[in-house]
């Protein structure tokens, strides 16, 4: 059988960031596909808005991926597209918009994603019912859990099921609570549910403790890592800049030089983005300055494709899973 995206990059993709994109798939597919190989996948940007999931879910059910870290928007905006994709709004001519179009666009209860409205009413607050009443449970049980096993919980319990206006095989989150994919949301409290989880906390309606958060995750990412490597080499897949990156590259100084265990680097490491290099810009460092962090090793594949993610992330996807 014909694989139309496989052999289209491998006919096409030949020069500058297309050759980048190649080589970073080529090198994925031969990672996972080694009798050792695992992939860590980080989620910056709006790529759930961006419907992330018709490519990436396939990725998690045929084991390319095995493990998450995401923004907190990332995190939510899975489910958001999943009970109410119906609702949202394209605005192609997004750049022609005027401060005066941006305040009816707020005064409809749309939240602008660059050329994708968010509907407040069909997706926060429908999801942020079902939501409320797991975090109450939670309080009045003395127990705590991380954001994404709240969400895990939710989707296999089918709680916002009704709701459903995507195939749910089109979720990316779906996917990873089917299989319990590990999962870290660094930094979750700056998301929409994280500030109305804030809220709910100040007015009484939700503890504290319901919600464990940014050092659990670091702590129950070393635990994963450090058990993880002892029998994989464990890739990194970078989508976008930002926290969700940020975080858990860290881990491999934290366990070497903080705990002052021995540990095996990241042993693939590639990330898409268009931040171009420049001076003390993190997202913008090549890979090369990650080796004077103890983050990687002087032979682990490189890949930096500057790229949009968008359009970048589907095709590499694809390619890995033989499209």
């Amino acid at each position: 059988m014909k694989s139309p995206i496989t052999e289209f990059i491998n006919h096409h993709y030949r020069h500058f960031n297309a050759a980048a994109l190649k080589d970073a798939a080529v090198a994925f597919k031969k990672h996972v596909e080694s009798d050792n190989g695992i992939m860590f996948l980080t989620i910056g940007g709006a790529m759930s808005t961006a419907e992330l999931g018709l490519s990436l879910a396939e990725m998690i059910r045929q084991n390319k991926v095995h493990a998450i870290s995401c923004t907190g928007a990332n995190l939510e905006e899975d489910v958001f597209n999943l009970v109410a994709h119906d609702h949202y709004v394209r605005i192609p001519n997004y750049r022609d918009l005027t401060p005066q179009d941006e305040e009816d666009l707020l005064a409809r209860g749309m939240n602008r994603v660059t050329d994708t409205c968010i509907p407040e009413e069909e997706a926060f607050r429908r999801v942020e019912k079902t939501i409320l009443k797991k975090w109450a449970e939670c309080t009045e049980q003395n127990r705590g859990l991380l954001p994404h096993e709240f969400f895990y919980e939710i989707l296999r319990e089918g709680s916002l099921k009704e709701y459903y206006q995507i195939d749910p095989k089109n979720s990316w989150l779906m996917a990873a609570a089917e299989k319990n994919l590990p999962m870290f949301v660094p930094g979750w409290e700056d998301s929409t549910l994280g500030n109305i989880f804030a809220a709910r906390v100040m007015e009484g309606k939700a503890g504290r403790g319901a919600m464990k958060m940014g050092i659990d995750y670091m702590i129950e990412l070393v635990k994963w890592y450090r058990e993880t490597s002892k029998k994989k080499e464990i890739g990194f897949f970078q989508i976008g800049g930002g926290i969700a990156g940020d975080f858990p590259i860290c881990v491999v100084p934290l366990i070497e030089q903080d705990l002052e265990q021995g540990v095996k680097r990241w042993s693939y490491f590639c990330q898409i983005s268009d931040s171009t290099t420049s001076y003390g810009s993190y997202s913008g460092a090549v890979p090369n300055e990650k080796i004077t962090w103890g983050k990687l090793a002087k032979e682990t594949p490189k890949f930096v494709i500057e790229s949009d993610a968008t359009i970048v992330a589907p095709l590499i996807f694809g390619y890995v899973l033989g499209w």
